[in-house]
């Protein structure tokens, strides 16, 4: 009597459960990583819409503010995964009208900014080069600084270059490292052991889809390497960033540092904040890094 094709050894069961697990993950993969394109506000004047062109041929769509003077200190604002420059916009024009000149952009993936995959700040480093080397001619050399969002610090950490070479920078819920990151995540959504046991499946996917391993996608260890003044921002609430694992990037931090944890605030609370506290802490550590224009 011939065996029923339905029935399966244990090895095949397993063998068909891994490779449904496998496509599975690479299907969330997609999702997570695909193109999230939204509409943006035009700007007002004195405000100026502009494109930035990266290194590797993308298109960026910005948004620059003039300061004060010709040669104001500048500040790049740079949003987090899945957002635009929308997210940044508001507290862009309250620099602005303090006299600082400031520059939004959309990630490459995101806003009005050509198609891509996300990276998670691996490629969007390219955009960070690009938008900051655009910022520092635009304001004759003088000293910027930087604001990164989650993804948006992380961003400009990474790359092959290493961190961006900005006089100062504000990193505001900025994971330490990929794998950190997915697990937290997932956790939230399903309990802390499988999260553990899942999230291989997503990060190792990095190797594929974007040529590195997910080791090298950790603003932990790139921020080593960053010498300039840093304020290190994070959600006392904040599950995906923890406050432990912000602890820990401020203490990574090889130059001068400061630490502040809103109470109360989650990630997308982090992430979005323009409350009177945040601003005065942001403003300080400006004025006292790249000075008051």
């Amino acid at each position: 009597m011939s065996a029923s094709p339905w029935r399966l050894g244990v090895p095949a069961t397993l063998l068909v459960l891994v490779v449904g697990m496998l496509v599975i993950s690479w299907l969330i993969g997609s999702l997570l990583m695909r193109s999230t394109h939204s509409a943006v506000e035009p700007a007002r004047a004195p405000a100026q819409d502009l494109t930035i062109v990266t290194a590797d041929g993308l298109s960026l769509a910005a948004t620059f503010r003039p300061g004060r003077r010709v040669d104001a200190p500048a500040v790049l604002l740079l949003h987090g995964n899945g957002a635009s420059r929308e997210q940044t916009a508001d507290n862009a024009a309250w620099l602005a009208e303090r006299g600082y000149a400031t520059l939004t952009i959309d990630f490459r993936g995101h806003g009005q900014s050509s198609a891509s995959s996300h990276s998670f700040g691996w490629n969007e480093s390219k955009d960070v080069r690009a938008a900051f080397a655009w910022l520092k001619e635009k304001e004759h050399g003088a000293p910027v600084a930087l604001v990164g969002i989650s993804m948006g610090g992380a961003s400009a950490l990474l790359g092959d270059n290493g961190p961006v070479a900005a006089d100062a920078m504000v990193l505001q819920a900025v994971y330490s490292d990929i794998r950190h990151s997915i697990r937290n995540r997932m956790a939230s959504m399903i309990s802390r052991w499988p999260a553990t046991l899942f999230e291989p499946l997503l990060s190792f996917q990095s190797r594929l889809r974007f040529g590195v391993w997910p080791s090298r996608l950790s603003p932990l260890d790139a921020l080593e390497r960053y010498r300039g003044p840093v304020l290190i921002m994070g959600g006392a609430d904040d599950p995906f960033t923890p406050p432990e694992e912000t602890r820990r990037m401020f203490d990574a931090v090889p130059g001068p540092k400061t630490l502040w944890l809103a109470p109360g605030v989650n990630h997308e609370g982090i992430s979005d904040l323009k409350s009177s506290d945040y601003r005065q802490q942001l403003l300080s550590f400006l004025e006292r890094t790249i000075g008051t224009p």
